[in-house]
C-alpha cells in the first residue's frame, strides 16, 4: 500500500462527516473504532457507550425480529434534565425571580411507557403533563404522582373533561382549563360552582407573532384555535361580574411546533408578556406564563432556521425566553411569573431509533462494454449510441438533451411496431449508460446545469427495506420532515453506492429518497454493497415525536417491536421491557374483521375443496395449520429460520 492509498483510507471519522452523526445526534449517538453505531445516554466518554449492532444480536437472540423501534430510556430521562437544568441556569444567570416549569403534551407521544416515563423522571423538576382530550386528561391523572407538577387542558371540554379536571383539583392536583373558546367559562364556573371548588384557570391567545416551518400556521391572527384581544376582555370582564377573576392564572399561547428561527421565539415571547402584564393590570391574579411550545430538534444538524433545524442551542433559547420576559416586565414592576413550556418533541425525539434489515437491492445496471447497434439498426439507435461516445464536461447538458429526445423517439417508435424489442432493450442500455456517464461527469463541473441536479436519484439503487413508512415514520411521507437515516455497521469501510430507500407495502410513496446533509437536501443515501446472506441494518433517529401516534395501517403493517432499554454506566445494557408488534390477527381486528368467523370461513372452503377431489385430507390440516400460523405471525417480513 503507497502513501496515497494510506491517505484515501476510509475511516470512522470519515462516516461520522458524511453522515453529520456529530451535529444532529447531540452527543447520544456516535462511531466506534468497529464501524459501528453506539449509544450513550451519559455524553461523557467511550465507556457507556454500546453498539447498536451489539443490541440487535441479543434481540434476536430473545426470538426478537425487525423492524424494532428502540426505545432508550436513559436518553428520555437524560432531556428532562437537561432542559430543565438549561432553564434553571438561564434564569439563575439573569437573576429571573420566578420559576420554571415544563409539562409535557401527550400528544407527541401518548405510549403508555412513554408517558409514565415523563411523569416519573420529571418528578424531581416538577415536570407536568400537557392534554388536550378526556382520554388524555384520564391517561395523565393515572400516571401523575406529584402534585406540584402542573396539569394543562387544552382543546375542547364537555362536561365530562371539565368534571373530571375539577375533581382532580379537588385531589391537590395544579390543574388548568385553558379556555380556547369562550362558551367554556360558563360550564367551567358552573361545574365548579356545583362541586365547590375554586378552578385554576388559564387563557390561550391568538398572538399577531408568527414563526416559519412545517407548522406556521399555528400561529398568527387567523390560528384556528385561542381567543382575540377583544375575545380575552370579555373573559376578563365575566370573571370580574362574578368574582372570580382571581381564578385567572395563566396565559398561553402556542406559536407552532418546530420553530427554526429565535427570533420568531423571542418576538412572540415579547408580546405574549406584554398581554400578560396588561391581564396582571386589570386584577387578574396570574402567575404562569405558558409559552407552549416550539423548540425545535436540528434533524439535520445543519444549525440553520430550515424547517428541519433550528439556528440556536437550547441553552439560547431558555436564555433568550427568560430575557425577554424580564424585559417586559421588569419595565412596569411586576413580579416574574412562572414560566411553562410545552416542549414535548425537543423531549421526546432522542428518545427512539427505528432499525430495520435490508431484504432486497435493485442494482442500477452499469454496461462496461456496449453492443454496438449493427448496420442495419434504426438510425436514431445509432444516434443514441453516438451520444454515449462523446461526452465531456463541456457538453453533458447537450448530451442529456440529446439522449432524452432519442429515447423517447425510439419508445415512440416502439410502440408503433417500428422496432423491435430486442432493439428497444439495446438502446435502453445505452440511454442508462449515457445517464450514468454524465452524471460521473458532472462532478467535474464547477456549475452543473439546473436539469441535472438530481440526475444522482436516478440512477441510485434501491434498498427495498423491512418496514412500512406509513406506520413508522409517516412525517416523511406526510410532510417531508427529513430523519437522520444512515447504517448500523461497515461505517469504517467506504459506501460503495448511493441508493433509496423502498419499505414493503404496495405503494409508490412507499419510499424514502430525501436525506439529511448539511447544505442541502440529498436525494439518496451512500450504503454498502451487500454481500451475499449479510444482515445489513439501518437505522432512522429521533423518531420519538409523533411517528408513532400518526402512524396507519398502511397495507396492514401494524406496529413493530418495541424494546425499552436501559444503558448502564459500565457499557452494559439492560432489556427493561418488550411489547410485541402487532400480528396480522391484531391489525385484521383493527378494521372490524371478525377471527373466528374468518377462520370458520376458510375452513368451509378447504373442506369443499376436499370434497371436489382437490386436495387431500391431510393437505387441509396443513393448509389450516398454515392459515393460522398467519393470523399468529408478524405483520413485517419474517426470516425463515429453516432455510436461514
Amino acid at each position: 500500500m503507497n502513501n496515497n492509498q494510506v491517505l484515501d483510507r476510509w475511516t470512522k471519522e470519515k462516516s461520522e462527516e458524511l453522515y453529520n452523526i456529530k451535529n444532529w445526534s447531540s452527543k447520544y449517538f456516535a462511531v466506534n473504532k468497529k464501524g459501528e453505531v453506539t449509544v450513550n445516554p451519559y455524553k461523557r466518554d467511550d465507556t457507556a457507550s454500546v453498539s447498536l449492532l451489539d443490541i440487535i444480536s441479543g434481540l434476536q437472540e430473545r426470538g426478537i425480529d425487525m423492524p424494532v423501534l428502540l426505545r432508550f430510556e436513559n436518553i428520555l430521562d437524560s432531556q428532562i434534565t437537561f432542559i430543565n437544568n438549561a432553564f434553571n441556569n438561564a434564569m439563575k444567570k439573569l437573576e429571573y425571580k420566578g420559576k420554571y416549569r415544563g409539562v409535557y403534551p401527550i400528544k407527541v407521544n401518548q405510549q403508555q411507557q412513554v408517558v409514565e416515563e415523563v411523569a416519573k423522571f420529571g418528578q424531581r423538576y416538577h415536570h407536568g403533563l400537557e392534554v388536550g382530550s378526556k382520554a388524555e386528561l384520564i391517561a395523565a391523572l393515572s400516571a401523575m404522582k406529584d402534585k406540584e407538577a402542573a396539569l394543562v387542558c387544552n382543546g375542547y371540554k364537555d362536561t365530562e373533561f371539565i368534571n373530571l379536571g375539577l375533581y382532580a383539583t379537588k385531589l391537590g392536583f395544579k390543574c388548568f382549563f385553558v379556555i380556547e373558546m369562550q362558551n367554556e367559562l360558563d360550564i367551567i364556573l358552573e361545574h365548579a360552582k356545583r362541586l365547590k371548588v375554586e378552578p385554576h384557570i388559564g387563557v390561550r391567545i391568538k398572538l399577531s407573532s408568527t414563526a416559519g416551518g412545517h407548522w406556521s400556521e399555528s400561529s398568527g391572527d387567523r390560528s384556528i384555535f385561542g381567543l382575540n384581544t377583544a375575545q380575552l376582555i370579555e373573559i376578563v370582564d365575566k370573571l370580574k361580574s362574578q368574582n372570580m377573576l382571581h381564578c385567572l392564572k395563566l396565559l398561553h399561547y402556542h406559536l407552532g411546533s418546530q420553530v427554526p428561527n429565535i427570533r420568531d421565539i423571542r418576538s412572540a415571547v415579547l408580546e405574549a408578556a406584554r398581554v400578560y402584564a396588561e391581564l396582571k393590570n386589570e386584577g387578574a391574579a396570574m402567575g404562569y406564563l405558558d409559552l407552549g411550545g416550539g423548540l425545535a430538534v436540528d434533524y439535520d444538524g445543519s444549525q440553520t432556521n430550515y424547517s428541519s433545524s433550528r439556528n440556536y442551542t437550547v441553552d439560547e433559547y431558555c436564555a433568550d425566553v427568560v430575557e425577554a420576559v424580564m424585559h417586559v416586565l421588569d419595565k412596569v414592576g411586576i413580579e416574574h411569573p412562572t414560566i411553562m413550556t410545552e416542549s414535548g418533541r425537543a423531549l421526546v425525539a432522542y428518545y427512539s431509533v427505528l432499525v430495520f434489515n435490508v431484504l432486497d437491492v435493485a442494482e442500477f445496471e452499469k454496461f462496461e462494454t456496449l453492443q454496438v447497434p449493427p448496420e442495419d439498426a434504426n438510425e436514431t439507435i445509432k444516434s443514441l449510441y453516438e451520444t454515449s461516445l462523446n461526452i465531456s464536461p463541456k457538453n453533458i447538458q447537450e448530451c442529456y438533451n440529446d439522449a432524452l429526445y432519442y429515447r423517447d423517439q425510439i419508445r415512440e417508435m416502439f410502440n408503433h411496431g417500428r422496432i423491435s424489442l430486442r432493439e428497444r432493450a439495446m438502446s435502453e442500455k445505452i440511454f442508462w449508460n449515457i445517464i450514468n456517464d454524465i452524471a460521473k461527469t458532472k462532478k467535474k463541473v464547477r456549475f452543473a446545469p439546473e436539469e441535472l441536479e438530481n440526475l444522482e436519484s436516478a440512477i441510485a439503487d434501491i434498498y427495498y427495506c423491512n418496514f412500512s413508512l406509513f406506520q413508522s415514520i409517516p412525517d416523511s411521507w406526510a410532510i417531508d420532515q427529513l430523519f437522520p437515516i444512515m447504517p448500523l455497521q461497515r461505517l469504517n469501510e467506504c459506501p460503495a453506492t448511493n441508493a433509496v430507500l423502498a419499505d414493503i407495502t404496495c405503494d409508490c410513496d412507499g419510499k424514502i429518497d430525501q436525506f439529511i446533509d448539511l447544505h442541502d437536501i440529498k436525494k439518496t443515501l451512500p450504503v454498502h454493497k451487500i454481500a451475499d446472506g449479510e444482515d445489513y441494518y439501518l437505522g432512522v433517529f429521533l423518531v420519538g415525536a409523533y411517528q408513532e401516534t400518526l402512524g396507519d395501517l398502511h397495507n396492514l403493517f401494524g406496529d413493530t417491536n418495541v424494546v425499552s432499554i436501559k444503558i448502564d454506566e459500565n457499557g452494559g445494557y439492560d432489556l427493561v421491557s418488550e411489547i410485541q408488534g402487532d400480528t396480522v390477527a391484531d391489525v385484521l381486528s383493527y378494521v372490524e374483521f371478525d377471527i373466528k368467523q374468518m377462520r370458520r370461513n376458510f375452513r368451509q372452503t378447504s373442506e369443499q375443496a376436499v370434497k371436489e377431489g382437490k386436495i387431500l385430507l391431510s393437505e387441509q390440516r396443513t393448509i389450516m395449520d398454515a392459515f393460522d400460523v398467519g393470523l399468529a405471525g408478524y405483520t413485517y417480513y419474517e426470516k425463515d429460520e429453516k432455510n436461514a
